[in-house]
């Protein structure tokens, strides 16, 4: 994994919740000057926005079920496919599952442009559980019930963690201690994408 100068980065970055994700999403965005795509805020943007791609998934999303694969892949496609994604791009919360893997891969070979690596993102369980029920305090978010939050670190652990294997497999997965200061775990990331 090497960076030579105006190589462009694109980088998925995956973790359970809580790891700090958006985050370091966010600081490796300033760093490398890409944007940082989060299909949260794809999802909202589209909603908002009532794009086709937004009412489809608001169809879903008001009968309470998941918004399923297919529409979620087309939403990232059309997402990293735009000008300001030409020179790379820092992916957070997607591929969630193996189909989605897939469907990545044929993306970015239709769009000619290859991964260059897989962060990962690795925090103890209950780091993680402390920090999501201090976001919960601090920022009230409805959704950090500990029973919401532990269904979601059952979810990653089930769909989601295997998919580092298919990434180590083939030699993108670098994996990086979340924990401790914001920076510092910053850093390790840039270093660890330096090599």
């Amino acid at each position: 994994m090497t960076t030579k100068g105006m190589h462009p980065m694109r980088l998925l970055i995956m973790g359970p919740q809580g790891v700090g994700k958006g985050t370091q999403a966010a600081l490796l965005s300033r760093h490398f000057g890409i944007p940082a795509i989060s299909t949260g805020d794809i999802f909202r943007f589209n909603l908002k926005n009532h794009t086709p791609l937004g009412v489809q998934a608001q169809g879903y999303i008001d009968r309470g079920e998941l918004v399923p694969d297919d529409l979620t892949n087309s939403i990232v496609k059309d997402r990293i496919g735009q000008d300001d994604a030409a020179q790379g791009w820092i992916l957070d919360g997607y591929p969630r599952n193996a189909s989605q893997v897939d469907a990545l891969d044929a993306m970015l070979k239709d769009l000619g442009t290859p991964l260059d690596a897989v962060v990962a993102l690795q925090a103890d369980r209950d780091v993680l559980l402390h920090r999501i029920s201090r976001r919960a305090q601090e920022e009230g978010r409805s959704d950090d019930t500990p029973e919401a939050i532990f269904r979601r670190l059952e979810t990653y652990e089930r769909e989601t963690a295997p998919l580092l294997a298919v990434y180590s497999k083939r030699g993108q997965l670098l994996s990086v201690d979340g924990t401790g200061d914001v920076d510092a775990i910053s850093q390790r990331i840039v270093e660890g994408l330096a090599h």
